[in-house]
């Protein structure tokens, strides 16, 4: 493939996508620390200065917290990784979709 929309279009899909009824994308990164708002938390706090994320940055962290600094925090603590499977298998999902990189630039692997 080349980097152009045409060639990527030439890609079919994989004949199971198709027939497939439920799937599950999980949206899961560094804006999960605060627990606050959603998966556009740095969006909505720093380039649209949203009155209700710059109160709750604020009223919780240091003067000059950056978003950089919840990083080291973002340690998947509590993930059980069996709970989520049978959680996954239960609600009838063909397809499971982690997205390894959000739109704020973190990657969910090791990189440089």
């Amino acid at each position: 493939y080349q980097p152009t929309w045409e060639s990527l279009n030439t890609r079919p899909l994989p004949a199971w996508f198709d027939k497939s009824k439920i799937g599950i994308f999980i949206h899961w990164g560094v804006y999960s620390v605060p627990s606050f708002g959603s998966e556009w938390f740095w969006r909505r706090w720093q380039s649209y200065r949203q009155e209700n994320y710059v109160k709750f940055m604020a009223d919780n962290y240091r003067p000059g917290f950056t978003y950089q600094d919840f990083a080291p925090m973002f340690t998947a603590e509590f993930f059980n990784p069996v709970q989520w499977a049978k959680t996954f298998n239960a609600s009838g999902a063909q397809y499971i979709v982690l997205t390894s990189k959000h739109h704020d630039g973190y990657n969910n692997w090791p990189s440089k």
